[in-house]
């Protein structure tokens, strides 16, 4: 499958111009269209899942199990919570009335956004395309999306699957590389919706400046994980195990190191080396293991590499893996011990399955580790103490915290996904995403006649002063 590439400006502007015309027309509002639209894409990802768990395989050899669970899956979950809310979603929410407006009734509509741009990354390559797509028609919008050009093969199929499922005036896919995303940020869009690294977050968000335009931004950062001395240290092994070497860590809410109690730490790193011989196969043959996958290209083979031969110059120690292979981008699960602080592993987002694990002290000195970093995506707590639990939550911010868990709160559609400053700005999935592509419009409708207000309408009488003064010490 060929991917039509559409680097010129005029060729931009001219999808662009088509999309808006939709969009001034208003003809995806209503509920009914809405609903059909979503229920066109889980009929077409229902029939056509072969063809997406296929297309990933050709771009990163990604396990085909592993893109049911976390690229048709949760789309389709999506897809499915949006169709039995949506109706509710939509409604106006009508607000209380503060008595100093008595007589007046208001509330909110939501109504679309317009033209909005979706800019997906290489990681989740169809889901983090086609979720955010979701919420975007659910709110009644028209969307351009932009796939990474890093793999070719998901976004030509969700070139072709868009256009199978839409008149080029309600959805379009404009493939290309970075002077395509960059021409297509000059354009007036109504909302953007990036997901990516922080690096490139903040270029979309000094482009949306230009026009004003509101922005989502899915980034990610150095996610922690803590591991406490009370708890199960098996139960916390696998879990991070399976968290973080999900998709070979290239996830941006993947523990990015790890924090571990120096009571139990190594005890923890032994019993952490059998979880994941147990989810990939022995360690002596990762690399034809069906259920581990490929770092995405060299590029991010070399970064990792150079990462790695960098923290075991510093000092650091491997406790599992480390033996790439280089004509493959393989990078098997590999475990730092004795990683300095210093070391460029724990400066920048690893995004690839090296883990390091930090001994700590006291639960203030894990706590102080994590505030002298960035705010990060996601926190993981593993432990039994409440009252270590909660200073954790209280003494640190995060996009979204799990207990006991890592990862699968990405997939709780009830719950608001997003970061907070350098790990994102704005929330999705869900009654989120919906509210994220919407304008929350407040709508006030007031009595003809007599008002409250017009008890405090100039001139400003001795009797008004006194209701004024009334108002201020009363309502």
């Amino acid at each position: 499958m060929t991917v039509k590439k559409m680097a010129s400006k005029s060729d931009l502007k001219t999808v662009f111009s088509k999309i808006q015309l939709k969009k001034e027309r208003f003809e995806m509002t209503s509920i009914k269209s809405r609903k059909y639209a979503l229920k066109s894409i889980l009929k077409w990802l229902i029939a056509n899942d072969e063809r997406i768990k296929k297309a990933i395989y050709d771009d990163f050899k990604k396990p085909p199990s592993e893109t049911d669970v976390t690229e048709i899956y949760p789309v389709v979950s999506e897809i499915r919570h949006a169709l039995n809310h949506l109706s509710a979603w939509a409604n106006p929410l009508k607000v209380d009335t503060p008595l100093s407006m008595l007589g007046s009734t208001s509330y909110v509509k939501y109504e679309p956004k317009g033209v909005c741009l979706i800019i997906a990354p290489w990681n989740y390559p169809f889901n983090l395309a086609i979720g955010p797509l979701v919420s975007c028609i659910a709110a009644g919008n028209v969307a351009i999306i932009k796939p990474s050009e890093m793999t070719p093969n998901t976004a030509s199929l969700i070139q072709a699957m868009i256009t199978e499922i839409f008149p080029e005036k309600e959805v379009v896919v404009v493939n290309g590389g970075v002077d395509v995303s960059k021409e297509l940020l000059t354009l007036p869009f109504d909302h953007i919706f990036f997901t990516g690294s922080p690096n490139v977050g903040k270029i979309v968000m000094r482009a949306a400046s230009d026009n004003l335009t509101s922005v989502t931004l899915e980034l990610g950062g150095k996610s922690p994980a803590i591991v406490d001395n009370e708890g199960d240290l098996v139960n916390a092994a696998e879990k991070i195990a399976w968290g973080k070497f999900l998709n070979n860590g290239q996830t941006c809410i993947a523990p990015d190191y790890l924090l571990v109690h120096e009571d139990v730490a190594s005890e923890f790193s032994k019993i952490l080396v059998k979880q994941i011989d147990k989810l990939f196969g022995s360690s002596n043959n990762f690399s034809e293991s069906k259920s581990y996958g490929r770092i995405v290209n060299k590029h991010h083979y070399d970064r990792l590499n150079r990462l790695l031969e960098k923290a075991i110059t510093d000092g650091a120690e491997i406790a599992m893996g480390g033996n790439t292979i280089e004509d493959e981008n393989f990078i098997p699960p590999t475990v730092l011990t004795n990683v300095p602080m210093s070391s460029d592993i724990m400066q920048e987002e690893i995004f690839g399955p090296l883990l390091p694990i930090i001994t700590y002290h006291s639960l203030k000195e894990a706590i102080d580790t994590i505030n002298s970093k960035p705010k990060a995506l996601a926190l993981y707590y593993f432990g039994t103490n409440k009252k270590n639990r909660e200073e954790v939550l209280s003494k640190t911010t995060s996009g979204n915290a799990v207990i006991n868990d890592c990862v699968i709160h990405f997939g709780h559609v009830n719950l608001p996904f997003g970061g907070v400053n350098n790990s994102g700005i704005g929330k999705s999935h869900g009654k989120h995403g919906f509210l994220a592509f919407s304008n929350e419009k407040g709508v006030m409708k007031q009595r003809t006649g007599l008002t409250s207000t017009k008890f405090i309408y100039p001139p400003y009488t001795d009797s008004k002063k006194a209701i004024i003064s009334f108002l201020k010490k009363y309502l």
